[in-house]
């Protein structure tokens, strides 16, 4: 006998992500290449308002790492936090399979995300970000950035901020942690172990990382969970009715950071699934904005 709870969540599921990408894409007001390829492509917000400085939020979209799922999704949530006086950058990044004859595998999805192209991406870009906003958008405070990413961009969001606590030896490392005021993570891949058991994005992990033997040895600079304590103020937004990154993910992330002896906040919303977090017309989407404006200002 079907499940009617299990068909009205897959119901609103769909409803909410109908709701999610029926907005414009919203063009930014400037944009900046970081390397010479393609997707190496930062676009800029200007903030609404006539605030001479204000911080800097950096968003990162998600998407599974897939090459079909690109910034433009994100362009109506960056112009919505560009509306709430913020200045944006909407980084954009290398996904997908470096050789395009291999993007689907067996039939099933575009296979996700590239090692470790995907990684120099991020890396390269918040690297590059403070001389490139300076230039791009004047009113932007870089000493007040905030990292933000939703699913799969939830994920490198902590990662980018975990940087300073990387392997010795890895290309990535910091010497010092990140310059950030802090990173809010939306419906974030946050737990790669976790993900893989639950299968989040249907298989995507393991195609971002490679195989079993591969994975045990990414994992280690790759897995936000695995890079804790980090230092830096950590919040994390999750729809408990979300289907596509089911909230034990995110509770996963914040145990570990409590065993690593770091607080990271955590804010489970009744009702919501995975898309309305990053939707401007959303009731969850003003609590994003609340959530980056704390750390922010």
């Amino acid at each position: 006998m079907p499940d009617p709870a299990a068909h009205d969540a897959v119901a609103r599921d769909a409803a909410e992500t109908e709701a999610a990408f029926a907005h414009p894409a919203v063009r930014p007001d400037a944009s900046a290449a970081y390397g010479d390829h393609p997707d190496q492509v930062i676009d800029f917000y200007a903030p609404r308002a006539n605030q001479e400085r204000v911080p800097l939020v950096v968003v990162l979209h998600g998407g599974a790492w897939r090459a079909p799922y690109d910034r433009e999704h994100l362009t109506p949530f960056a112009d919505f936090l560009a509306r709430r006086g913020f200045a944006v950058a909407n980084v954009e990044y290398r996904r997908g399979p470096a050789v395009p004859q291999v993007v689907r595998q067996g039939g099933g999805a575009p296979v996700a995300g590239r090692w470790p192209e995907t990684f120099d991406d991020i890396a390269a870009a918040m690297d590059a970000l403070p001389a490139l906003a300076a230039e791009a958008l004047p009113q932007a405070d870089a000493r007040r950035t905030v990292v933000t990413g939703h699913s799969a961009g939830g994920h490198l969001a902590l990662w980018a901020s975990a940087r300073h606590v990387l392997p010795e030896g890895s290309p990535w490392r910091l010497p010092e942690p990140p310059p950030l005021r802090g990173v809010v993570a939306l419906a974030p891949i946050a737990d790669l172990v976790r993900a893989v058991e639950l299968d989040v994005c249907g298989g995507a992990i393991h195609q971002l990382l490679g195989g079993e033997e591969e994975f045990k040895r990414r994992r280690e600079s790759a897995d936000p969970a695995a890079l804790l304590p980090t230092g830096i103020a950590t919040a994390v937004v999750q729809g408990r009715t979300d289907l596509t990154v089911p909230y034990a993910v995110a509770e996963e992330y914040v145990a570990a950071a409590a065993r690593a002896g770091e607080t990271v906040g955590l804010t489970l919303l009744e009702d919501v699934g995975h898309f309305p977090l990053i939707d401007p017309t959303a009731d969850a989407c003003a609590v994003v904005a609340e959530e980056i404006a704390q750390l922010a200002w």
